[in-house]
């Protein structure tokens, strides 16, 4: 063989050199088009992905009508994956199951006997023991499929054929909605009522052109299988149908049952869709196993065929509605049904559209269903009538028919060309049988015709009149809302569509449980919270790390917010019930905040203990900041004071509410009393002097009643504290520099 010419027995040789990248990006371009295609996304014409298209299909050629008995879901799941749908049984039959589930299908298109699984979350049974059938909807969506309605295509191994789509007019994308993940997209259709669907699809019949706004007059919002209310605004709604993306907050129902004795207990009776009840009351559970909300003291499920669960409060005194908005905002009891209209369009084209896309894709697609089969009925008329039309010749000529099939070898030519007759009159009058040769029979065949005829010129005149397809339409449409109307049980909307009144502000008391507690900081920064309130005893019996000791120590709540401030005038805020036991040293509290090791801690004090709080620095400026404005966030804490160079945060008190006026001490042992007045109260910022020194800085500021005087401790174990009532001398302006201090005052110019 010469050298120039490749052996092609050697595998070798189809080896074609290509870049990494590209062969890469082409065959998984080829990959994920198939899953958009063909596995994830539905169609808008008919709703349907590929393997519900086939289990319909197939369970439709084994003639499992309404009317019919059940069969084994074990052979049709063994007809659909081995004549149409080559991939997993098991992906194939929790296909099937989710249609038979009257909580996961607002219109089940699969009639189960036997466990399908429930609401709880349990799975369905194996496919040896369940049975199916189909449902009245998927005998309606299904019709017209004898009629050329929609096109056929080979199965995966050509013996066989399947239909591209489902032709009936059961508007099944929105009326079921649909839930997929492709390759790069996804798609997330809730359920809706199908009565409202007709409605609006009558008037985009009549007025194409129809805006968002006229097709949301007839839709009110989803309809979930499971009920439920939908909270969201007009607005929202709106928004989220005319994008075709967006989501809706669908709430339980619930209500208040009133007991003996004045108590009470909220029952909810529909849960939101998607959400299983086993794991929706295990997740209550933990909340009250959590403490998390110390006003709910029990779940129960009293369950049976209908949702029950039963929510018992803390107390008779607690608010239901608060109770209630507290557990949609720490449970599933509320959840987000997200929107996201990504669908097939009649070429196959993934797009998002809007709910009046949607819907008009869906009833163009029922013109040319209609269309398609007024023409096969007239196709079949054609047939007809040219079958009768030779019988009638044959009864016109009957004893010469009968002699040319008595007396010829071949009579079907010799017919032909005396009669005129086609191949197919020929052949259909030599296979008619003597008993039909009655005089009866050829009125019966002639009034037969004259009715073929009449329904002939109907369906021509249907075919041409745009405005007699839209008129039968509608009142095909119609004839199939009555079935699904809400008066009916199936029909009857199930969730409520009301915007919920705004969001109260929960109180922080609801959400922990109150528990008297000890907070400890020691002087290198450890911090931890003692139960109950700690005696001077218990206090002195702490123990701390090596060279550490105490810095603070007071009584407090597990609902308090701490506020910590450091020498840099930034505020931090610690939840108390965050803390750390009183068991061993604590944890670092800079570990909680951001907050360098170099930057000391000057206060640390209950955010409740007042409502106003006193700030200053070294330098002896400062202010009166109201103690709401000084809780942050965030770990980073929130600038509150800003000293000058060379400055530090001094001092943090909180503010007597009946003081009048503020004295300050400064390390020169000058004290000096002010009107409370003359300071500034401020959110933030550097504040105003105090009291002006020679030398040294700020030692200590307080507030106090002018009228009641001064009071000091004396020091040692007495306990005895010393007032100065008379304060006129140190009485000035502020930012004086101030006078010595009465007689006996501490000398670590503390008050």
């Amino acid at each position: 063989m010469p050298t120039d010419v490749k052996d092609p027995t050697d595998p070798f040789n189809a080896i074609v050199d290509a870049p990494f990248d590209s062969a890469l990006s082409d065959r998984y371009l080829v990959y994920a088009l198939s899953t958009i295609t063909a596995r994830s996304l539905p169609d808008v014409r008919d709703g349907l992905k590929p393997v519900h298209r086939r289990l319909l299909w197939a369970m439709r050629l084994l003639k499992l009508d309404p009317a019919q008995g059940y069969k084994k879901c074990a052979r049709v799941v063994g007809d659909v994956i081995g004549k149409y749908h080559p991939h997993g049984d098991q992906s194939v039959y929790d296909a099937m199951v989710r249609l038979a589930q009257d909580f996961a299908m607002r219109y089940p298109l699969v009639d189960g006997q036997g466990n399908f699984g429930n609401i709880d979350g349990d799975n369905a049974a194996a496919y040896r023991y369940t049975e199916a059938r189909l449902t009245q909807v998927a005998i309606d969506m299904m019709e017209g499929l004898d009629e050329n309605a929609v096109d056929y295509r080979p199965t995966y191994n050509n013996e066989d054929e399947e239909p591209e789509l489902l032709p009936g007019l059961f508007p099944n994308l929105l009326a079921n909605g649909a839930a997929g993940i492709a390759v790069g997209m996804a798609t997330s259709i809730p359920p809706h009522n199908a009565a409202e669907l007709f409605d609006a699809a009558i008037l985009l019949i009549d007025q194409p052109d129809a805006t968002d706004a006229q097709v949301l007059e007839h839709v009110q919002g989803p309809d979930f299988p499971t009920g439920g209310l939908v909270v969201d605004s007009p607005a929202a709604i709106a928004e989220a149908y005319a994008t075709g993306r967006g989501g809706f907050r669908v709430r339980a129902r619930w209500s208040v049952e009133k007991e003996k004795g004045g108590g009470w207990n909220a029952v909810i009776t529909e849960i939101p869709y998607g959400i299983q009840k086993g794991k929706l009351i295990e997740q209550i559970a933990g909340l009250i196993n959590d403490k998390k909300l110390p006003i709910l003291a029990d779940v129960r499920d009293e369950s049976d065929a209908v949702i029950r669960i039963v929510i018992e409060p803390r107390s008779r005194t607690v608010d239901p509605d608060m109770l209630m908005e507290s557990l949609f905002r720490l449970s599933d009891l509320e959840n987000r049904v997200s929107l996201n209209l990504n669908v097939l369009d009649k070429t196959r084209t993934p797009r998002v559209m809007s709910l009046r896309e949607a819907l008009h894709g869906w009833v163009e697609h029922q013109f040319v269903v209609l269309q398609r089969r007024s023409q096969h009925r007239l196709d079949k008329i054609a047939d007809r009538v040219e079958l009768l039309d030779g019988y009638l010749i044959a009864y016109l000529n009957l004893d010469r028919v009968i002699e040319i099939i008595r007396t010829e070898d071949e009579p079907k030519p010799i017919m032909i060309a005396e009669f005129g007759l086609t191949d197919r009159q020929a052949e259909a009058i030599l296979d008619m049988r003597l008993r039909r040769l009655r005089k009866l029979e050829e009125m019966q065949i002639r009034k037969e015709r004259d009715g073929l005829e009449t329904e002939k010129s109907g369906l021509e005149l249907l075919l041409g009149s745009e405005a007699r397809q839209r008129t039968r339409l509608k009142r095909d449409m119609g004839k199939l809302r009555e079935r699904y109307g809400p008066e009916t049980v199936l029909g009857k909307r199930r969730t409520t569509v009301a915007e919920a009144a705004p969001a109260r502000e929960i109180p922080m008391e609801l959400m922990i449980e109150r528990e008297p507690i000890t907070v400890i900081l020691s002087e290198r920064g450890w911090i931890r919270a003692m139960k109950g309130h700690a005696d001077d005893a218990a206090l002195a019996a702490l123990k701390f790390k090596e060279g550490d000791g105490p810095m603070f120590a007071f009584p407090a709540q597990t609902t308090d917010k701490l506020l910590l401030a450091a020498e840099n005038g930034r505020f931090f805020t610690l939840g108390a019930d965050k803390l750390p036991g009183g068991r061993g040293f604590g944890e670092p509290v800079r570990l909680m905040i951001d907050l360098d090791g170099d930057v000391g801690i000057v206060a640390l004090l209950p955010a409740s203990r007042a409502k106003k709080l006193l700030v200053a620095a070294t330098d002896g400026r400062g202010f009166i900041v109201q103690t709401s404005d000084t809780i942050a966030e965030t770990r980073k804490g929130k600038t509150v004071v800003t000293p000058r160079i060379g400055a530090k945060l001094k001092l943090v008190k909180a503010v007597d509410p009946a003081a009048d006026y503020v004295a300050a001490i400064g390390d020169n042992r000058r004290l000096l009393v002010f009107p409370i007045t003359e300071l500034a109260e401020l959110s933030k910022g550097q504040g105003v002097q105090l009291q002006r020194y020679g030398d040294g800085g700020l030692s200590d500021a307080v507030t106090f009643v002018f009228a009641q005087g001064l009071s000091w401790a004396m020091g040692g174990d007495t306990g005895r504290t010393r007032t100065e009532t008379d304060l006129s001398q140190w009485r000035a302006a502020r930012g004086a520099a101030g006078r010595m201090p009465p007689t006996g005052f501490p000398r670590d110019n503390k008050f």
